[in-house]
Parts: structure tokens; C-alpha cells; sequence
């Protein structure tokens, strides 16, 4: 998810004082970062039907949601909010609350997406007496990393209406301005980034500010640029730019080679992966308890 534009220009704005201001600490109830995400099960990728193993559906073998995908989510804090910083678990991050809650799952539906007849035994302490598996696939955790309040949740729906997939949602709040991407309905299930001044004193010098980092951006991403909806700046990067979800993964694998072939990491990348795979832990760990 690092190589998605609307979370790298994010990220690049929120780093520029002049616009973003500083990071706010937030709440608990109000946290200063939000990374929601929506799945689903059974979908369609590059126009077929996906397939998944029958031990997706186990959380011994794959893991609970609070594991899963807030895996990503929970790296996508550490590197926008404290990039090329190096975490220490020990204490950076405190687990607030998390809690976890399950998708039912019929045979029906279990069979259409593995193409497995039926359930199959390591799951069936996992199925009720109505013959439904219960997946522990949701869940959402508000921790302190640094000092600062931050929210991951994460849901898993079967199947999405026709024509919507998987959803993203983030804010980063700062003292000048907000950033938020949005995937909705108004965004034709798109991703795009708004730049939000909820403060009247602070919309010209952000207006101004903001231009000016489009402007220097565009030697790093030519074509980006700003649009006033409202109150609200949209921030519209080409169409080049939206590469998509699967294209990702061989983006990932050409990073991984670089670095391969470098024989060694960024400084920040181990020590902040085992603070990432801390929060998860820490989260599912704290949300069985209850």
C-alpha cells in the first residue's frame, strides 16, 4: 500500500510544515490517524473469479483480520507519520483497545469461493449449530505510537455489490489542515486525496502553501495537480499514476530486489517491522482477552 499515489502524495504533503502544520496528538476518542479498510472474500480480479484455499478461512493457519491486512495498514502509519525514524516497541507503542468480531460464512458461500466441498474438519469447531462458519476476520485497535493517537480497523464482507471492491479510508489530522482519502461512492470506488482546512484562519496561508507543493511536486509526479470542491482541495493525480492494486505486488518485488542486491535494508525497516508486528500481536492479543 506504500505504492499507492494517493497515500504517497499523503504522505508528502503531510510532511510539509507549511501545509500540513504539525501531526496532532489526538484521543482516544478522537484519534489524530485513521486507516480503515473494506474486503471481501469473493471477487472478481482482472475480470475472473478469485480462488482461495480452504485454510484462508482458518485463523490458526491465516491469521485473524487484527493480523491480516492491519498488517498494511498499521506499516502505512509508521511510514507516513515518522518516515526514515526508527521505532522501538519497548516504548513507542501502546495498545489502547482493540476488539475483533466475526463473518458468518455458509457452505453456500464457502464452496462458491474455494471450490471446496464443504467445510473441511479443521474448521468445524469454528461452525455454529446452524451450520454457519464464523470467521474472526474484523476487528479495529486504537493505540499510541509516539505519542500520537492512531486507529486501524479492518472488515471483511463475502461479496460486494456489483461494481464496488475493496475501500480505503485515511485521515491524518494536522494543525493546519487534514488529509483524507476516500473511496466511496462519490469517488466511483476510486481512490482520491482531499486536502480539508476545518479552520477559517488557517484557509489562506494552506491555500497558498499547497499550491506551491504541488508545484514542487510536480518534478517528482508531473501531471498532479489541485482542484476546489467546495471548501475541500482535491488533490488529482494522473491516470497513469492509478496503476492498481495487483500492479503493486510487482512493485514491491522490484524494491525487495534492489534491495536484495544492495545486501542489506534501510536502517529503519527491520527495527520498524518488528514494532508493526508488535501493534497486530498486542492488538489480536488484547481483543481475545475481553
Amino acid at each position: 500500500m506504500r505504492y499507492e499515489i494517493t497515500t504517497i502524495l499523503q504522505k508528502e504533503l503531510a510532511n510539509m510544515p507549511g501545509v500540513f502544520g504539525e501531526l496532532q496528538k489526538g484521543s482516544p476518542n478522537n484519534p489524530s490517524v485513521t486507516k480503515e479498510s473494506v474486503h471481501h472474500f469473493f471477487k472478481y480480479v482482472t475480470g475472473n473469479p478469485i480462488k482461495r484455499p480452504a485454510w484462508y478461512f482458518d485463523v490458526t493457519q491465516q491469521g485473524e483480520g487484527l493480523v491480516d491486512v492491519t498488517t498494511h495498514l498499521v506499516d502505512l502509519v509508521q511510514w507516513e507519520c515518522f518516515p526514515g525514524e526508527i521505532l522501538d516497541y519497548t516504548k513507542d507503542v501502546e495498545m489502547i483497545c482493540a476488539s475483533h468480531w466475526q463473518t458468518e460464512i455458509t457452505k453456500e458461500m464457502f464452496e462458491k469461493v474455494t471450490r471446496h466441498p464443504g467445510f473441511p474438519d479443521y474448521l468445524k469447531d469454528d461452525v455454529d449449530e446452524n451450520g454457519v462458519l464464523q470467521v474472526f476476520c474484523n476487528g479495529d485497535m486504537i493505540y499510541k505510537l509516539k505519542g500520537v493517537h492512531a486507529k486501524v480497523s479492518v472488515i471483511w464482507n463475502f461479496q460486494a455489490p456489483e461494481g464496488i471492491g475493496d475501500t480505503h479510508f485515511s485521515v491524518m489530522r494536522g494543525t493546519k489542515c487534514d488529509m483524507v482519502i476516500k473511496q466511496g461512492k462519490e469517488q466511483n470506488y476510486k481512490p482520491e486525496l482531499y486536502v480539508d482546512v476545518p479552520k477559517s484562519e488557517n484557509k489562506a496561508s494552506v491555500k497558498d502553501a499547497l499550491k506551491k507543493a504541488i508545484e514542487k511536486l510536480q518534478d517528482k509526479y508531473p501531471g498532479v495537480e489541485l482542484k476546489l470542491e467546495g471548501d475541500v482541495w482535491r488533490v488529482i493525480a494522473p491516470a497513469k499514476y492509478h496503476v492498481g492494486h495487483e500492479a503493486h505486488f510487482g512493485q514491491v518485488t522490484e524494491k525487495y530486489l534492489k534491495y536484495l542486491v544492495d545486501g542489506k535494508l534501510p536502517d529503519w525497516e527491520v527495527p520498524n517491522m518488528i514494532a508493526k508486528y508488535y501493534t497486530t500481536t498486542s492488538a489480536v492479543e488484547m481483543a481475545r482477552g475481553q
